[in-house]
């Protein structure tokens, strides 16, 4: 009996501490942190390594936080950032953060400052759109990325941080059930997207 307890203890020892390594030590010798992997619209994609590893605070010029090097997080802030010159009233916050369950869909999300539409809405997803992905087993945190592209059948994403072989673009299946699209991704919460600009001097949207 003891010896028994004593090898699942040493099991469970060891199952953490490789969980430990694999989710904080870079095990793919093809890639080194902090490489460029990728872009779009000229926002980079760097190489993060083990999903759980972290470098330092990345901080634009003017001081505004867009995250911790190089976790899916800092893309996509640092991606509206360059591409919108968007700044989040709410600076931080893991990735499951991003998504507010108690919005309706369509509403502004006050705290990143962006619409927010939840999946299975109706509402069809756009290139730079910021998707949000939901916890799981190996990733309480949730995830985040970019549209890079929409097609017919297909929503592509470009994203930082998918773990050490993971890649940075990723297609899911676009299904379109009762008349309503519908991104085939199960821990998909919903995404969220830059307000139309208003002309001050009409009060109307701009195109």
């Amino acid at each position: 009996m003891r010896k028994s307890l004593v090898s699942l203890v040493t099991i469970l020892a060891l199952g953490a501490g490789l969980f430990i390594a694999v989710n904080h030590v870079n095990i793919n010798p093809k890639h080194s942190v902090g490489e460029v992997l990728d872009s779009h619209r000229n926002v980079s994609v760097f190489y993060n390594g083990a999903i759980g590893h972290v470098s330092e605070r990345n901080l634009a010029p003017d001081g505004y936080n867009l995250g911790l090097k190089y976790q899916c997080v800092e893309f996509v802030k640092r991606y509206y950032y360059e591409r919108f010159q968007h700044k989040m009233p709410q600076d931080r916050g893991h990735a499951k953060d991003f998504y507010d369950r108690k919005l309706s869909s369509g509403a502004l999300n006050i705290e990143r400052g962006l619409l927010q539409f939840a999946s299975g809405s109706g509402e069809m997803p756009a290139e730079e759109d910021l998707l949000v992905f939901g916890p799981w087993v190996l990733n309480r945190f949730g995830h985040v990325a970019i549209v890079s592209q929409v097609g017919p059948d297909y929503v592509e994403v470009i994203q930082q941080n998918p773990g050490p072989f993971g890649t940075s673009r990723e297609r899911y299946k676009l299904l379109i059930e009762n008349g309503r699209p519908r991104v085939d991704a199960p821990r998909l919460l919903g995404w969220l997207r830059m307000p139309m600009p208003v002309d001050p001097a009409s009060g109307h949207p701009t195109e």
